[in-house]
């Protein structure tokens, strides 16, 4: 394990049992989380994107933000659904924000998952074209995106511009060398981690997949990792790809850990259905004393076969009691799966 970092749904609600009961509150608290994080010596701060939720949505403000307060630590989306981006106008947000960042930008996007509303990114006017998916729309968006990230002219210049132009095609400004590079698919099948793989995405695996074998869920998502990795090196890419998985993870450190989290509820994979027809496994959550965490962890395979380990924090119990979650694992958990 190389790399561990947060990863924060930016969860708000009004209630008095929450410490995050506003969209100010999520937003500012998710940068005060990532410089703690940071000081700590975490790797990475990412941030979920939802869209018609209370919790965090537009995320380049808030990259960008992250991006001027921090010096050092990885900023992250897991996931940016692709059918809600127009990718020209991203590609413009995100090159503006990795040059804030100083090159640390590592975004993940995917065709999303089901949302608060029934076709939500129709109301942001887009419609798959006649006879394709909304998945089909998002893997195209994606394609457009990653080429105009590549920093190639491509739109005709007019001859009487209001400023002088460089010569040739021009192409959307600003551009942030590297970027491309640090482009992450969601997967959540075998299949869509192999197109990952052909275009030279890197890969992010999360707490859920579609079920297609049956087994439990550590076992598919390595097999997933396998099969991203064979594709990779069956496309010819140059460079080494990279591989996060997610997990609720929990060192039960204090008595507020154990009242928190100390009933293991969880602690076992569950089935469910996140479309109609969709039959999705869901990944168990880790929680005990540092020493059991260390032989659970050991066992899951996902986890040996990443190089970057995502933990989801419960972002509405607030910055102070997550920096004390990320600690717990950095401290007495990582270094015994290899980490540093």
């Amino acid at each position: 394990m190389k790399k561990i970092g947060f990863l924060s749904f930016g969860h708000w609600t009004p209630s008095s049992q929450s410490q995050v009961r506003s969209a100010s509150d999520a937003l500012l608290q998710s940068i005060d989380l990532a410089v703690a994080a940071e000081q700590l010596g975490a790797d990475g701060a990412y941030y979920r994107v939802h869209h018609f939720a209370r919790q965090l949505a537009s995320p380049f403000p808030l990259l960008a933000a992250v991006g001027a307060k921090t010096s050092r630590i990885e900023i992250g989306t897991a996931v940016i659904d692709m059918r809600y981006e127009n990718p020209l106008y991203m590609a413009e947000d995100a090159g503006a924000a990795d040059i804030i960042a100083g090159g640390r930008l590592q975004l993940g996007i995917s065709r999303g998952s089901p949302e608060q509303v029934i076709d939500g990114w129709r109301h942001f006017g887009y419609a798959p074209p006649e006879g394709k998916s909304d998945a089909d729309m998002a893997r195209h968006h994606a394609e457009v995106f990653l080429e105009t990230l590549r920093g190639e002219g491509f739109a005709q210049p007019n001859p009487r511009p209001m400023f002088p132009n460089p010569p040739g095609l021009l192409r959307l400004e600003p551009h942030s060398e590297g970027l491309r590079e640090r482009i992450w698919w969601g997967a959540a099948t075998n299949a869509t981690s192999e197109w990952a793989a052909k275009l030279g995405m890197n890969l992010q695996s999360s707490t859920l997949k579609f079920d297609e074998s049956g087994k439990p869920f550590h076992i598919q998502q390595a097999e997933q990792i396998r099969i991203y990795r064979e594709a990779w090196k069956a496309a010819g890419h140059k460079r080494e790809p990279r591989v996060s998985v997610s997990r609720s993870i929990f060192a039960l450190v204090d008595d507020r850990d154990r009242a928190y989290f100390g009933r293991g509820n969880e602690s076992r994979d569950q089935i469910g259905f996140i479309e109609e027809n969709t039959k999705a496994i869901f990944g168990r959550s880790y929680a005990a004393e540092p020493d059991v965490l260390i032989k659970e962890l050991a066992q899951d395979e996902a986890i040996a076969e990443a190089d970057t380990l995502l933990l989801t924090v419960p972002n509405q119990l607030g910055v102070d009691y997550n920096a004390h979650v990320i600690e717990a694992i950095l401290t007495h958990v990582a270094p015994a799966l290899g980490w540093r």
